[in-house]
């Protein structure tokens, strides 16, 4: 990946996906995406070499992004005339992955460059558009139809918003739309803080900027907002049963550190 044309957070997109193409390679994958893999092998053709020895926190992601298949997949069950908003999308395949209906109009929105690295390695869909602006800039919001049902689905990318733009954002999307449902991870106070000193963030130039311990403090910013539960990542049932046993282990004796279970989770709401 050419890490000129993209900076800071943008940067984090690389790891996310090497870690879903090296699910891909492993016997019972738990995401199971071959456009990860695809993608990746045209990115850097040796990107699996020593893939054993640096997939373990890797596949934490993994699992958050099947949580965020899921709960997508059964709210488009419900609601096949749907706007998705795929908000800070990287390089992440979840549309062709979901395969949704064409009655379902899909938006993956992510900084311009970020897009034109998508044009370049991912085909285009019927019903599929790109956006490429910063998610905190509002003006994107008026491009989208607001007469139906939407999921927003925000993955890896609301710790790296402050409080206050999360703020805006949600109650931009509450306002813009008749109903729907949000779907976000977040990591907790101490990750948070910590974040300067996490050697991914710290090799991109890049921090969190927000976490809550409770994660459904969201909700209390609109009466209109609904939190309906979490689902974990560090002690994910998926991670435990699918990943290699060293990797297993190795979240074991991670999760007997005060605070590391919870320290990630998948929340979703709905209005």
């Amino acid at each position: 990946m050419a890490d000129t044309e993209l900076v800071g957070v943008q940067q984090t997109a690389a790891p996310v996906l090497r870690a879903k193409a090296l699910d891909n390679l492993l016997p019972d994958p738990i995401l199971g995406d071959e456009y990860a893999e695809r993608t990746m092998r045209r990115l850097d053709p040796d990107y699996d070499k020593g893939r054993f020895g640096t997939v373990q926190l890797g596949l934490a992601a993994v699992v958050r992004a099947r949580v965020h298949d899921d709960w997508a997949r059964d709210y488009l069950a419900e609601h096949p005339d749907a706007v998705v908003l795929h908000l800070g999308c990287g390089l992440d395949a979840r549309v062709y992955r979901l395969d949704p209906p064409p009655t379902v109009d899909w938006y993956d929105l992510d900084y311009p460059a970020l897009v034109d690295l998508r044009q370049q390695l991912l085909p285009p869909r019927e019903h599929y558009t790109l956006i490429g602006a910063a998610v905190t800039d509002p003006a994107w919001l008026q491009r989208i139809p607001r007469d139906r049902p939407v999921l927003m689905i925000a993955e890896g990318l609301v710790p790296y918003l402050t409080e206050t733009e999360l703020r805006q954002l949600l109650i931009g999307v509450v306002d813009a739309f008749p109903t729907g449902q949000i779907q976000f991870d977040t990591v907790a106070v101490w990750a948070w803080r910590s974040s300067n000193w996490l050697p991914t963030l710290r090799k991109y130039d890049t921090r969190f900027h927000s976490g809550f311990d409770d994660p459904a403090i969201p909700a209390t910013w609109d009466p209109r907002l609904e939190y309906v539960g979490e689902a974990p990542m560090n002690d994910s049932p998926l991670l435990m049963a699918k990943a290699p046993g060293n990797i297993r282990w190795m979240f074991r004796l991670l999760n007997l550190l005060p605070g590391m279970r919870r320290s990630t989770r998948i929340v979703q709401f709905r209005f």
